[in-house]
């Protein structure tokens, strides 16, 4: 169990502790305080955070000040703790020969992976597990999931501390703009904040929509290189997904333009400053977000059950569409239509039973808040939550 802003969830995490590992996410997403919780009660770590401006400056002048504490002190420290990495890059090869010539175990957390690539860092060549940390899942959240809530106002551990719709308005608001200020502009990611700041609304409005980047720099009156730099950029500090379209060749013309979507609900809601306005079941907002959340969930349990699933999109020219193409390996292809009615279909169903046609063996599945499982041809209708664990997640 970890303890998170006072309340207690259990983590799906599990990084093990007999190798060392990266923790990568977004800021907010709980990587201190999980280690916090997974590491509590030991006296043999050494916590390094860089987050604190004298530590990074420190560790910044001098990297090899590392090599001389652990040498010294090797006796003393089982695992070492980095927070956020990235601002110190250099310290990689420090922690490099140490894993090699000490066998000190490290736990390196990082909100941004584009600083370590500007950096030369190669992630240890494999001698550090990769693992990342999501905002919470339904499963986590147990019986304090609300799905409503999680629509308006995600699933970021801080917004379960926040009891009022004005103060998680608030926080959003503010996680929003310290992203800017902290993940991008002090990072310097970016040469001129505005035309980002813009960007970032757009974007959101955007949300798992095919894009157009020619059109999306029309709208931040930029060009269409650092529109696509911009998306690299949110890809690099984990605050979305590119969702690629389809490869495969299909009988019907294909659009080409990948989507993407931010990695939670109620930043995206704030981004596009609608973080105020209630969600209604049965209006396209909702079901917008339903889409965005379901879409998530898999995401996330798709990387903490080490699955290695591969997903893609497909929508034709005419505008049908399936919303999630999932490559399961060693299982069928999965096809994948995700609807917000309590009442399932032949109408739901209908696009995605004709695209079988097109995908030898695969399994169609409408995911929906239809409690009832059943059918439809040869499309399973599944309650999103039994879906996910039919999808194999």
């Amino acid at each position: 169990m970890h303890d998170i802003y006072g309340v207690h969830y259990s983590r799906i995490l599990n990084p093990g502790k007999t190798n060392s590992f990266f923790l990568f996410g977004a800021r907010g997403t709980g990587k201190t305080t999980f280690l916090k919780s997974f590491f509590k009660n030991r006296s043999d770590i050494l916590w390094l955070n860089l987050l604190d401006p004298e530590i990074e400056d420190r560790y910044s002048r001098l990297p090899s000040l590392l090599i001389e504490q652990i040498r010294s002190e090797s006796k003393r420290w089982k695992w070492v703790i980095i927070d956020e990495v990235q601002k110190v890059p250099a310290l990689l090869n420090c922690v490099h020969l140490l894993i090699e010539e000490q066998g000190t175990l490290f736990a390196l957390t990082g909100s941004s992976a584009r600083r370590l690539k500007r950096g030369g860092a190669n992630l240890l060549a494999g001698r550090a597990f990769l693992n990342y940390l999501f905002p919470l899942t339904h499963r986590e959240l147990g019986r304090d999931f609300n799905l409503t809530q999680a629509l308006s106002w995600g699933t970021l551990p801080k917004a379960f501390q926040l009891t009022s719709t004005t103060q998680k308005a608030a926080y959003l608001r503010a996680y929003t703009l310290a992203y800017l200020k902290e993940e991008v502009w002090a990072e310097h990611l970016i040469k001129t904040l505005n035309p980002f700041r813009k960007f970032l609304e757009i974007a959101a409005q955007c949300n798992g929509e095919p894009l157009n980047f020619s059109n999306i720099s029309r709208d931040c009156n930029t060009d269409t290189k650092t529109i696509q730099s911009y998306y690299q950029i949110l890809e690099d500090t984990w605050a979305g997904y590119v969702l690629e379209p389809h490869h495969t060749s299909i009988r019907k013309r294909q659009k080409k333009a990948p989507k993407f979507y931010f990695f939670d609900t109620g930043i995206c809601r704030a981004l596009c400053g609608t973080q105020q306005q209630s969600l209604v079941v049965g209006t396209p907002e909702f079901g917008r977000a339903f889409e965005h959340f379901v879409l998530l969930e898999i995401f996330r349990l798709n990387e903490y059950g080490s699955k290695d699933y591969s997903f893609s999109y497909l929508r034709t020219k005419d505008q049908a569409e399936v919303d999630l193409i999932i490559a399961r390996p060693g299982m069928p292809v999965a096809l994948v239509e995700i609807k917000s009615t309590d009442r399932v279909d032949e109408r739901h169903t209908r696009g995605v039973q004709a695209f079988l046609k097109d995908f030898r063996s695969a399994e169609a599945f409408c995911l929906s808040r239809d409690p009832i499982k059943r059918k439809i041809g040869s499309v399973r209708v599944l309650p999103w939550e039994a879906g996910l664990i039919e999808l194999g997640l």
